[in-house]
């Protein structure tokens, strides 16, 4: 697995101002989904420099990522596909839930992260089937 790319230093202050500003679909999906384990019991973090963007929510051990878009994403999308792209390529999952869905159908996204969550596991963690016991005859 890659190792996280280190971030540019100077986001650190951002991301601390975003933690404290965080806006409603961030903040209802932080206290209500994520926030003190309740996600299947894996810890998130909220805005995570990664490398050279800030991602809105990011789970160390399944490298995954939340992104809660709202309607300034529409303005920026050769920026945003370019950090998808750099996201994917560094190794982690990038999860998409709008602003809309997050704030009308909370349930929804906490099933649909659930199932999101039991995939990532698999694929961080495929199974290994254990040889047969007994060994074989021969």
């Amino acid at each position: 697995m890659k190792k996280i790319p280190p971030y540019d230093r100077e986001l650190k202050q951002n991301a601390r101002k975003n933690r404290k500003e965080m806006n409603k679909p961030e903040a209802t999906m932080w206290y209500n989904i994520l926030r003190q384990k309740k996600m299947c019991g894996y810890r998130f973090l909220r805005q995570k420099p990664i490398g050279n963007y800030i991602v809105d929510f990011y789970c160390a051990k399944l490298k995954l990522i939340i992104e809660i878009d709202g309607e300034s994403h529409g303005d920026q999308v050769e920026y945003d596909r370019k950090r998808e792209s750099y996201l994917i390529e560094s190794g982690f999952a990038v999860i998409h839930y709008s602003n809309y869905d997050v704030m009308s159908n909370l349930e929804g996204i906490y099933f649909d992260l659930e199932k999101r969550i039991q995939k990532r596991e698999k694929e961080i963690n495929p199974l290994i089937i254990p040889p047969s016991k007994g060994g074989s005859k021969r």
